[in-house]
């Protein structure tokens, strides 16, 4: 029997629809700019977020990338959150590709705390520090557990930020998970900020590819350093049209993953060893920890990822480590499937009681 995926989001296959559709798409030559479904699909992701334009590139990363790069110049500071994408899971691109110092702020929930912010903050002609000119954040927040950021929060940050005339970007890979979850507009959500990543790939089930809006004038500088990056595509609207086809499909499907992650977080929550904040657990993503001490943490006693290879072999996939561990549902996730990764956690044996 197939096993039941919830390493993340990013596995979904495309659907028989999706396929004839990118089948089917016109194409032309992105890199000219004249693929007319990398041109619709900017296009619609601009209104979407209510934003002048839009680029169609490769990876979520690319288009995080992008943004801080069209944003600052080499030697810039931007802030953002210890536990965001762009610092830990981009590979030092920041540093390595825009010449960036990144200066982070920690709290539980993936928000920027207001006071340190405002400390944080360097506008100076001190030429020891390097000046802040860009804050990101990041909704919903996947280390925080799929959090939606409190609308009023960001605003909060949006006014400071104003304040000192420091424009904001917000990683949104999976915005489209926190307007569902809030029932905020998505083009609510991106308005305090001057530009806005969002995946295809992950919930929404394309194979591939993201968006970034903004200014006209920042999508513009975005567009030359996409080649620059490597990330120029030739006849993309074969991937294009299956964003489109998931914005037009599968956004309102997003529920039913929220749903299903509250009935696995609960199941967890009830098998002793396991450990979830059920109150985190907003949208599709279920974070859980081995509790200290119980029987059941021993299993890594065996090597570093033995939960993990424990629930493999109840056919069940998970990621994580150190104690930590992350269950993400989605589209190609079902009640019958989710019904038997919850039967596979009660089945997990301590070490004293494996044959």
């Amino acid at each position: 029997m197939k096993a039941v995926d919830l390493r993340s989001d990013t596995v979904t296959q495309p659907t028989e629809k999706m396929r004839h559709a990118m089948m089917a798409a016109p194409l032309g030559d992105d890199v000219f700019g004249d693929d007319p479904t990398v041109l619709e699909l900017q296009h619609k992701v601009a209104g979407l977020l209510d934003k002048e334009a839009a680029l169609y590139v490769p990876t979520g990363t690319m288009a995080n990338q992008l943004a801080l790069r069209a944003h600052t110049q080499p030697g810039d500071e931007i802030i953002a959150h210890r536990g965001c994408h762009i610092y830990n899971y981009e590979s030092g691109a920041a540093a390595a590709l825009a010449g960036l110092t990144v200066r982070t702020l920690d709290s539980g929930d993936g928000q920027l705390p207001i006071k340190t912010l405002v400390s944080e903050i360097h506008q100076t002609d001190d030429p020891h520090f390097a000046n802040t000119r860009l804050i990101c954040m990041e909704n919903t927040h996947n280390a925080r557990g799929g959090r939606v950021l409190d609308p009023k929060h960001v605003l909060d940050v949006a006014t400071i930020a104003k304040s000192r005339g420091i424009p904001m970007h917000l990683d949104g890979a999976r915005l489209m998970n926190a307007m569902v979850a809030s029932k905020v507009s998505a083009a609510q959500l991106a308005a305090p900020f001057a530009t806005v990543s969002i995946c295809l790939s992950k919930g929404l089930g394309a194979p591939m590819g993201s968006v970034l809006a903004g200014t006209s004038q920042l999508i513009q500088r975005a567009y030359r350093f996409r080649k620059m990056y490597g990330g120029g595509m030739r006849q993309a609207g074969v991937v294009a049209a299956a964003g489109i086809y998931a914005l037009d499909h599968h956004v309102e499907g997003l529920s039913e993953d929220h749903r299903r992650a509250r009935k696995l977080a609960e199941a967890i929550a009830d098998v002793p060893g396991l450990s979830v904040d059920l109150a985190g657990v907003q949208t599709n993503l279920v974070y859980f920890q081995l509790i200290e001490g119980h029987p059941l943490d021993r299993l890594n006693e065996r090597g570093e990822n033995a939960f993990v290879a424990a629930l493999a072999d109840h056919g069940v996939l998970i990621t994580g480590g150190h104690g930590r561990y992350r269950a993400v549902t989605h589209r190609d996730v079902d009640d019958e499937g989710l019904d038997r990764a919850i039967q596979a956690f009660k089945r997990l044996e301590t070490p004293d009681s494996a044959p």
